[in-house]
């Protein structure tokens, strides 16, 4: 790591340590995230918003550097890293790269300083691994768009003054700035999670909102400006993923050197130490891997293929870690007065957004072989 990448990952922890941790316990029993504007300006304020970005009041910092600030994050829990790749990944990303020049003035700086709050629209209630089903629609009404349809599980939806939705158009699908404000849109929360619970989890309703001309992004067609974004923040979530699996292991191991039973500490039994040895096996090599794919982004190298092999394999072996370590604490593993079963049911979600499972290993197969097996 470089002096630069230590101190972005040191100031990230430090927020985390004194701004989440001594409260996400108690925000994820209860389903809520209070004060969400005030963390979101925190974390504008060091920062992380759009980080990867340039230009616009975006930090402009590397692709590694934007991992090791979702893995401190995702350390710290899985819905304020989602909060921050929604707004930096999915929905600032898509302005910053598919928007006109307007779009971005308008939102952008406001975006990173966190005084804007982002959100991305493109899965449906009936379509999600497929969003080329999707059946929100746009129209042209004179100069201006109708937008009608319905997106679901859309992470920060209701804190939101931006959405970015994804709707059909003449049979292409195109995207669209909707202020959260217009006429016909609303955002009710979904409740009743048992996973992310410290995140703000919404529906989106378009009834008839009419925007200007100038709302939609002016060239893209196609899934291709969609799955862009999705691609930027699966890569985050390579990294994030294994800042839970961290936290989980580190319980583990303190907690094995620290319980007694049968007259001696839990790490010095030999199946303990194998469990112990497998979680800090699969760790490191998920973050190895992570780093690799990181220094890649960085060089213009990265594949897409590649990113889904580093989603697929993190998000599999981070729920593992934490399943592993959660038999270490025996019945305290499933006490909120540890980090472990919230990590472990975050990861549950973590698991299957932006690609299920199925999807990446499919992605992995055509690489491999050539032959699309998605239908």
């Amino acid at each position: 790591m470089s002096a630069e990448e230590i101190a972005i990952r040191d100031t990230v922890a430090k927020l985390v340590k004194d701004r989440i941790a001594p409260h996400v316990a108690g925000w994820y029993e209860t389903g809520a995230l209070p004060e969400v504007r005030e963390l979101v300006k925190d974390l504008g304020a060091i920062g992380v918003l759009g980080m990867h970005l340039t230009g616009y009041e975006c930090a402009g910092m590397s692709a590694v550097a934007y991992g090791l600030a979702c893995l401190e994050l995702e350390a710290g829990d899985s819905g304020i890293r989602s909060l921050v790749s929604v707004q930096g990944s999915l929905a600032m990303f898509a302005i910053w790269n598919w928007g006109s020049e307007e779009q971005k003035q308008t939102w952008l700086p406001r975006m990173a300083r966190g005084e804007a709050i982002g959100c991305f629209g493109l899965t449906e209630p009936d379509h999600g691994s497929d969003p080329a089903g999707m059946t929100t629609h746009g129209r042209r009404d004179g100069s201006d768009w109708i937008l009608d349809g319905r997106k679901m599980w859309i992470t920060n939806g209701s804190i939101a003054d931006v959405a970015v939705v994804w709707a059909k158009v003449d049979g292409s699908i195109r995207g669209f700035v909707v202020p959260t404000d217009a006429r016909g849109f609303s955002a009710p929360d979904i409740k009743h999670k048992g996973s992310l619970r410290a995140s703000v989890t919404s529906e989106l309703v378009l009834d008839g909102v009419r925007l200007p001309a100038d709302a939609v992004f002016p060239e893209v067609l196609g899934l291709r400006g969609p799955l862009s974004c999705l691609n930027e923040a699966r890569y985050g979530i390579v990294w994030g993923a294994m800042g839970a699996a961290r936290s989980a292991f580190a319980t583990a191991l303190d907690y094995s050197m620290t319980r007694t039973q049968f007259d001696k500490p839990l790490a010095a039994y030999q199946l303990t130490q194998q469990k112990l040895a497998n979680m800090s096996l699969e760790l490191n090599k998920g973050l190895l891997l992570a780093l690799h794919l990181g220094r890649r982004k960085d060089a213009g190298t990265l594949l897409g293929q590649q990113v889904s092999y580093g989603k697929l394999n993190n998000t599999r072996e981070a729920i593992e870690i934490c399943r592993t370590a959660r038999t270490i604490l025996g019945a305290n593993g499933i006490s909120y007065e540890y980090p472990i079963i919230r990590h472990m049911n975050n990861l549950e979600s973590v698991l299957t957004y932006e690609g299920t499972p199925e999807m990446h290993t499919l992605v992995i197969g055509q690489a491999l072989t050539g032959a699309a097996a998605f239908r």
